[in-house]
């Protein structure tokens, strides 16, 4: 698109990476599409209380940077974070092949007409967050593909909330939810995995949830929490009891409640009292 002034790239909201990138799994070479973020095109807004951070329009339009970290193969749609993607265990690498089309397939039912040789959207950006979810079934424990999981089904979760908003009235909405509970499950079982020795956080670089900030393993604690108090299940009243009395013990713990909290990130340490407080009165209801 061009200005007033002729120049066809004063919108240009994204580049290709000058290195290509070799899919291991099929072969393809190609480009990553990066999001430019100078100038003016991103301005930052609120931070949710899932740790999600909202940007206001600018002269660029509406961005979403979550559309762009995940790494995905545009003819065979392997995906993985970007630092992964080429790491992949090569014993693992015919499975991916066989899957193909079923993981395709799966995309193709909530997000048709997608293609990868195109620039990212906000829904090819969506689409590229389940298929990362998907393919690091492949990964071994080593590479932390359970927290992995968690945050690729978060991230999609919130770009299905904006294609909510952008395309109102086609169930993203209760799309973003069924997200939301996949990526309660994967923290939750994330936590216990590392827990009970089964798998670690180590090769995980950076919790964010999103790609602003490194909230880290307190933030990924929190998220957990926030994620067990909103999207939970609440079919066994016992069991949730459990988990948000848990919950609470974690987050006063870790926010260190009743002392000093200088050292935690402002934003976070505000959002710990209100889930604080919320899971404190919904326990309060069950006890009632």
């Amino acid at each position: 698109m061009a200005n007033k002034d002729g120049n066809e790239n004063a919108l240009k909201i994204s580049f290709l990476a000058k290195d290509t990138t070799r899919c291991p799994v099929c072969g393809e070479t190609f480009h990553r599409e990066e999001l430019l973020s100078g100038s003016g095109r991103l301005i930052a807004g609120s931070l949710t209380d899932e740790l999600h951070r909202l940007y206001e329009t600018s002269r660029y339009g509406d961005l979403y940077p979550l559309s762009y970290p995940a790494t995905v193969c545009p003819r065979c749609w392997f995906a993985a974070m970007d630092q992964d993607f080429t790491k992949l265990p090569k014993d693992e690498i015919p499975l991916v092949e066989a899957a193909e089309h079923s993981r395709k397939d799966m995309v193709q039912m909530i997000f048709p007409s997608i293609d990868f040789y195109e620039n990212r959207n906000l829904v090819s950006g969506a689409a590229s967050q389940l298929l990362v979810c998907l393919c690091y079934d492949y990964f071994p424990v080593t590479f932390s593909p359970t927290i992995k999981q968690g945050i690729a089904a978060l991230r999609a979760g919130w770009l299905l909330d904006h294609m909510d908003a952008v395309y109102p009235g086609q169930h993203y909405g209760w799309l973003a939810e069924m997200f939301k509970k996949k990526a309660c499950f994967f923290y939750s079982e994330a936590l216990a995995n590392e827990t009970f020795g089964k798998e670690t956080l180590s090769g995980l670089t950076a919790f964010g949830p999103d790609t602003d900030k490194n909230y880290g393993y307190e933030g990924m604690l929190y998220v957990r929490g926030i994620l067990e108090y909103k999207y939970g299940s609440q079919k066994d009243p016992r069991r949730r009891y459990e988990i948000l009395s848990d919950s609470k013990r974690t987050i006063a713990k870790i926010f260190g409640f009743g002392k000093s909290s200088k050292s935690k990130p402002g934003p976070l340490l505000e959002h710990g009292k209100n889930l604080y407080n919320q899971l404190g009165k919904e326990l309060q209801d069950f006890d009632e």
